[in-house]
């Protein structure tokens, strides 16, 4: 069953490249963590994703904007306001200028010069819970659900707190840094270990930030299946 409307324009940029395996999938799940303004789904729409999309987001300012956002979607919902981790509580968020790079960790001062705007300029509380806490909440038994992380340094943190569930998911998409851009931060090593051990394998890898002041690639974004879902 094909879910997913092909472009011909976009069939071979990143997006379209994502939907592909999407449908290869069956995904009709796509939980959305760390969601910012909308921008991973109004990629995903415009490729031709169709299904439901569940977003995250901690900050105040950007949940406010995607929950007016939402209301021309009927597949969209957006969860109530909370950044996923580890554990259960309430914590802290950095606020950024850029609020894309806003994190639970410090910037690292390779990554303020790379990214100036970067510099945190507020600090906002948050509650915070885990992908366990919510799963029963959002996902059916026979969902195929997909996970994109993009917690700007966050991201071992929300895998810790989804591996109750870990394998109902099918797949994966992480922002992977290749050098360290957070104070305690993961780089991209210890991810691909730990996915290939989990029965996860990289389908697809794009470039993210290229950093002229540093002359290298910061990060990269890959996408994780587990080669024994069933695919369509």
């Amino acid at each position: 069953m094909r879910w997913l409307t092909r472009t011909p324009k976009l069939r071979h940029t990143p997006d379209g490249r994502i939907n592909r395996i999407l449908d290869d999938f069956s995904v009709d799940l796509f939980l959305d963590v760390g969601a910012n303004l909308g921008q991973t789904r109004d990629r995903l729409r415009k490729a031709g994703y169709k299904r439901r999309i569940i977003s995250f987001e901690p900050l105040p300012s950007a949940h406010a904007e995607l929950t007016k956002m939402a209301q021309r979607d009927n597949e969209w919902d957006i969860a109530p306001r909370t950044a996923i981790g580890g554990e259960l509580g309430e914590t802290a968020i950095n606020v950024c200028e850029a609020t894309d790079m806003s994190s639970l960790m410090l910037p690292h001062k390779d990554l303020i010069e790379a990214i100036p705007r970067a510099r945190i300029i507020e600090q906002a509380t948050t509650p915070i819970t885990t992908i366990d806490a919510v799963w029963e909440t959002y996902c059916t038994s026979s969902a195929n659900v997909f996970l994109k992380i993009d917690t700007q340094g966050f991201e071992r943190n929300v895998l810790d707190g989804a591996q109750g569930n870990l394998e109902k998911i099918v797949g994966i998409q992480l922002e992977l840094s290749l050098i360290t851009l957070y104070e305690g931060e993961e780089t991209y090593i210890s991810f691909l270990n730990d996915l290939h051990a989990w029965g996860f394998e990289p389908f697809m890898v794009w470039q993210n930030y290229f950093s002229q002041h540093h002359g290298r690639q910061l990060q990269i974004d890959v996408v994780f299946m587990r080669v024994d879902s069933n695919r369509t």
